[in-house]
């Protein structure tokens, strides 16, 4: 190519690489314009008493976009996955909008426990929609009357295996109509025990996720209504405002799910990594070489052994329920073993195609999902 040749195709090339800037510079702009409109939309929710996520709505504006992106000849998926993108910071923009005020404005609210890494979480989110909140720890029970006055909601933030006694010495300081209500992660026991304690309303609660979580948009929280359900809807209420998704159940529901949930797929978990460690896997050597679900598997076994031993103690082995659905999971391992046999292969196939043909339809579903997720491990890695 001659001198002028590449002059000319560097300029053009310039020129091309000006568009894309001005074209990005122009994308941010209406990312900005439509978040002003999002939060006009917040307010307008905020009066009506409307929830902030609205499922039916957003699978809608996907599905329009994507045909839009088939028009314009773009990767649909693509399209999607930039927008569901947009769609969540947009639910994170209407939740903080619900923050001020609160939807039962002037409620009081006392956390038991409000130091801790949950407790925190909470003092936070209602704090920040303007309810007054207070704060009482293990050495401050001196001070619990005073703490309880006029409280209109007890959250009990504390560990499994202190729910009931905690209950059972807060309960005499709690105004009658005062909503009580734990977070633990089993319900029949905690809930009982506050039955017996507090005379008034009583609501279980379950949230679904971590201390780490920083907003509450499509974070599921189970909840078990226990007595007068009606006097604790607000409770409920302010949850979904801030973008939860409330789901109600029976406290031995509940607890019947979570084996399965919770108990048996921590207990796996932490089967899997135990033999790792005994076996002296060379971790950094395996990741190297690793596949994106594998280091997605292993990830999930770290994130279980660098978290409170004590909590996932208590949540595998709260029961006698959950552990005997343990030792069944162990029974089933050791009889899976006969599949190690040199005539093995065979049986290990039909039962294969047998467990995938019970799964149903859910592995395709399970395809798609676990797909994205190791897409969006090889983009962060």
């Amino acid at each position: 190519m001659a001198p002028n040749d590449r002059d000319a195709a560097e300029e053009s090339l310039d020129h091309l690489r000006a568009e894309i800037d001005r074209i990005d510079r122009a994308l941010v702009e209406l990312l900005a314009e439509r978040r002003r409109v999002v939060g006009r939309v917040a307010e307008h929710k905020r009066r009506q008493g409307l929830p902030v996520y609205h499922p039916a709505r957003e699978e809608d504006l996907i599905s329009r976009r994507r045909d839009q992106a088939r028009a314009a000849g773009l990767d649909p998926d693509l399209v999607e996955d930039v927008f569901r993108r947009i769609v969540r910071a947009s639910r994170v923009v209407q939740a903080k909008g619900f923050r001020a005020p609160g939807v039962r404005q002037g409620a009081r609210v006392l956390v038991v426990g409000g130091r801790g890494a949950m407790g925190t979480r909470v003092v936070g989110w209602f704090s920040a929609a303007g309810y007054p909140t207070e704060v009482l720890e293990r050495d401050e029970w001196a001070r619990a009357a005073q703490k309880a006055r006029g409280a209109d909601l007890a959250v009990l933030a504390v560990p499994i295996r202190a729910t009931a006694e905690v209950a059972a010495r807060l309960a005499p300081h709690l105004p009658e109509g005062c909503v009580m209500c734990d977070l633990a992660s089993l319900k029949v026991d905690p809930v009982r025990a506050m039955l017996e304690a507090h005379p008034g309303p009583v609501l279980g609660l379950h949230p679904m996720f971590g201390p780490t979580t920083q907003s509450l948009d499509k974070q599921v929280v189970v909840a078990t209504p226990a007595r007068f359900p009606e006097r604790s809807e607000w409770v409920l209420e302010q949850l979904s405002a801030w973008g939860a998704v409330v789901v109600r159940s029976t406290p031995e529901e509940h607890d019947e799910i979570m084996g399965v949930v919770q108990a048996l797929r921590h207990f796996a978990t932490f089967v899997f990594g135990r033999f790792l460690s005994r076996a002296g896997v060379d971790l950094d050597r395996t990741l190297e070489v690793s596949s994106p679900i594998y280091r997605l598997e292993l990830g999930m076994v770290g994130r279980l052994f660098a978290q409170d031993p004590e909590l996932y103690a208590d949540i595998m082995l709260a029961t006698p329920e959950r552990r005997r659905l343990l030792r069944r999971f162990l029974d089933e391992a050791a009889d899976t073993a006969r599949f190690l046999n040199e005539d093995g292969r065979e049986e290990l196939i039909r039962e294969f195609r047998r467990v995938a043909e019970w799964f149903g339809p859910f592995g395709d579903q399970a395809i798609r999902e676990s797909s994205y997720l190791i897409e969006k491990l090889v983009e962060r890695f």
